[in-house]
């Protein structure tokens, strides 16, 4: 997701890459079924949330538009050469391992949580090891033949409620202060455009403040009806054990 990167790139990676992988597996007397790996991302922002699986797509950035023409061409290839396979569309994955939601932990630990615009905004999380457990079910479920399959939590959450139950795990009393979202948009796409052209990652981007103004909350009643998953990990106990975890690699501090 690193905005340095030239559109291209996006390209080999999402669209090529399915390509090559579906002409192999069409190619394997031994293949049973193809797991495509989408995103929620390639609905854009959720105008009346909550989005199910037949929500129009309407992606936002190069990452999400390349994540859609894969998915779209997937399912043509395969509708038309009779491959089996399934469409998983994750929510924002987090867990030990992660590091790209560091920043908004290490933000939940300090005296003031800057937010843009009125930070109500929704957002919908899945658990890695949530994730992996669909992913291998997927594969095998009878019933997610040829299916597409939102995976997220049975609830979405708000910025300042994901804030609060990281800083209640480290021990940390926050203000927020909202701030007008419009400049610092001004600002990332100059940024972008420079720092694009030196070949290194802007410090700020478009991308990085959608996190801030997207209403990303997601319905995943197929998930659970259709392939019978229940989540194992809630929103507050993936992010305390996160937040435990960023602890133990001396990422994060507990107050004393």
């Amino acid at each position: 997701r690193e905005a340095k990167y030239a559109d291209a790139m996006y390209r080999q990676v999402h669209i090529r890459s399915t390509q090559l992988l579906a002409l192999a597996a069409l190619k394997n007397p031994a293949f049973k079924r193809f797991v495509h790996v989408s995103t929620v991302g390639v609905h854009g922002h959720i105008a009346n949330p909550p989005a199910d699986e037949l929500y129009p797509f309407k992606p936002d950035d190069i990452y999400q538009r390349t994540k859609a023409e894969a998915e779209l061409w997937l399912r043509d290839f395969a509708g038309k050469n009779a491959l089996s396979y399934t469409v998983i569309r994750p929510a924002a994955i987090y867990g030990p391992g992660d590091t790209r939601l560091l920043k908004f932990f290490r933000m939940a630990a300090r005296p003031v949580v800057f937010m843009l615009g009125r930070g109500k905004r929704l957002y919908h999380l899945i658990h890695v090891d949530d994730l992996t457990n669909i992913m291998i079910l997927a594969a095998t479920h009878p019933a997610a033949r040829n299916e597409i399959f939102i995976c997220g939590n049975p609830d979405s959450v708000t910025l300042p409620q994901m804030a609060k139950i990281v800083a209640g795990e480290l021990g940390n009393r926050f203000r927020i202060v909202r701030l007008p979202a419009l400049p610092f948009f001004l600002a990332a796409d100059g940024c972008e455009w420079f720092c694009r052209r030196l070949g290194i990652e802007p410090p700020i981007h478009r991308r990085r403040l959608a996190f801030f103004t997207k209403d990303r909350s997601f319905d995943t009643r197929k998930l659970r009806e259709k392939l019978g998953y229940q989540m194992r990990y809630s929103n507050e106990e993936g992010l305390v054990q996160t937040a435990r975890w960023y602890c133990e690699q001396l990422w994060l501090k507990r107050r004393s």
